[in-house]
């Protein structure tokens, strides 16, 4: 707040070059966080993650190629493909004790000589499964084989719950860097969504230069102006607030388990091993997708994700964001039971 209060007193906000602190600040975060060594000219711009993928899905593909993603996931991987006229691919997640894990079988049985592009949320959002390093090795080997692209939406990235690690899709060797495009922001860990500022991340030269003529294209490469400021501030002087800020999610976590276990045992918890949602089982209610939307808007008074709209998968199931206050959580936890035992 103080960075972005000091060049507000500067009172002239014209057109911005992003300054050296700014790419030093993000290059020695990623590399202190992720032990991934990154390099100032391989950082592009874009206003968000989102873009950024309906970017690359122009930038990579050809209207009528096949793009792969791993539902439930991030509902506008989706439309990514959909709205710019490419074939939407599902190899669907398999839930194991309570964990997400790639089906390496059904995807490998989903490419053909029109796959060209695969879509990954690394951390999985909304299941929150910290990709291991041995199954990203296998999930880059499969496209390498097959030579697709790997989009990796690293946004989660930094919040990894202890003990459990990220690990950069791009980072696994230079053969899967130079087919993957990652990107990261700052604005799942420090909230500077409304700062319109994250990163693609891309090693290959070629790589890179085809997604810079998308940018060039559609002009929203100068960045805003503020989410620089604040970018730097944040990835300089950030840690010790995200160590904190783990710690007390980690703590909203175990109280929501321990809670539902107790006084809700027909809902189920899916433990996160990343992210601060909480992906959440209601199928034993039985409820209809439209009858459970309902019920937890209108008799549990909770404003939670659907669990259809994260595609095949999420039937049954609600995402709840934690990154709140324990007396929120608590009230949540206590409206949840008070409906479920009114049914």
């Amino acid at each position: 707040m103080e960075a972005v209060k000091e060049r507000a007193r500067h009172e002239i906000f014209g057109y911005t070059v992003r300054p050296d602190g700014y790419f030093e600040s993000m290059i020695q975060w990623i590399e202190n966080l992720h032990q991934w060594k990154i390099e100032k000219d391989w950082i592009l711009f874009s206003p968000g993650i989102v873009p950024a993928v309906n970017m690359a899905v122009m930038a990579f593909t050809k209207p009528g190629d096949k793009v792969i993603v791993q539902p439930p996931v991030y509902f506008p991987f989706f439309s990514a493909v959909r709205d710019n006229g490419r074939q939407l691919v599902y190899s669907q997640l398999k839930l194991n004790n309570g964990r997400y894990d790639i089906d390496f079988e059904d995807l490998e049985s989903k490419i053909d000589n029109r796959t060209k592009l695969i879509i990954v949320s690394n951390p999985h959002n909304p299941g929150g499964s910290a990709w291991t390093r041995k199954e990203l090795l296998k999930l880059g080997e499969i496209c390498l084989k097959h030579k697709i692209l790997i989009v990796s939406d690293e946004i989660h990235s930094d919040l990894v719950i202890p003990p459990f690690k990220h690990t950069v899709m791009a980072s696994l060797s230079k053969e899967i860097a130079d087919s993957t495009i990652s990107m990261m922001a700052p604005s799942k860990t420090f909230n500077l969504a409304g700062m319109a500022t994250s990163s693609v991340i891309i090693s290959n030269p070629e790589l890179r230069n085809d997604f810079q003529v998308m940018l060039d294209r559609v002009h929203v490469g100068m960045g805003n102006l503020f989410g620089m400021v604040a970018s730097e501030a944040a990835y300089t002087h950030g840690k010790e607030w995200l160590d904190q800020m783990l710690d007390y999610v980690k703590g909203n976590l175990d109280y929501i388990e321990s809670y539902i276990q107790k006084n809700i045992p027909k809902i189920k918890m899916i433990r996160p091993e990343a992210t601060y949602l909480v992906w959440l089982d209601f199928r034993e209610l039985g409820l209809s997708d439209e009858a459970l939307k309902s019920f937890v808007l209108q008799k549990a008074k909770l404003g939670l994700n659907n669990g259809p709209v994260f595609g095949p998968g999420g039937s049954g199931f609600q995402r709840m964001n934690v990154a709140c206050p324990r007396a929120l959580v608590e009230e949540a936890m206590g409206r949840l039971e008070r409906a479920i035992d009114s049914l």
